[in-house]
């Protein structure tokens, strides 16, 4: 069971921000900026791509209502949403989560490197992506 999964059944305490059937809002204890927020799905899945298509809609429709609520709290008008899968994509907690972080400044927050390759195969990619839906 993943410390997630303990908040979520109420076995570890957290500062609740948003509940409902589907879904559960609270403020990470190692905020890398003020007001930074975690939205976990209910359902247990370790990964996006594990977790199921009600559970998926469930954080959609929510997570732009925290987001501005998370802006409006700490006087942010940026913000990270940030979302991990699997260890190599620095995924440390194995049930879904997303990260509302918001950026006060320059040096707050999240920084991120985006070392940008080129797309030589486009065309057949797309297509392969494609045929995989």
């Amino acid at each position: 069971m993943t410390i997630f999964a303990k908040i979520i059944a109420g076995e570890i305490p957290c500062h609740k921000i948003y509940e409902d059937d589907h879904v559960l809002a609270f403020l990470d204890i190692s905020p890398i900026a003020r007001g930074h927020t975690l939205v976990v799905p209910k359902e247990p899945a370790p990964t996006l791509d594990k977790l199921s298509d009600e559970a998926s809609a469930a954080i959609g429709r929510v997570l732009p209502r925290i987001s501005r609520a998370v802006l409006a709290a700490t006087g942010a008008t940026q913000f990270n949403v940030l979302q991990n899968n699997g260890p190599l994509a620095h995924q440390a907690v194995f049930h879904v989560h997303f990260h509302i972080i918001p950026k006060l400044d320059s040096a707050s927050g999240l920084g991120v490197e985006w070392p940008s390759g080129r797309l030589d195969d486009g065309p057949a990619l797309a297509k392969a992506i494609a045929s995989k839906l």
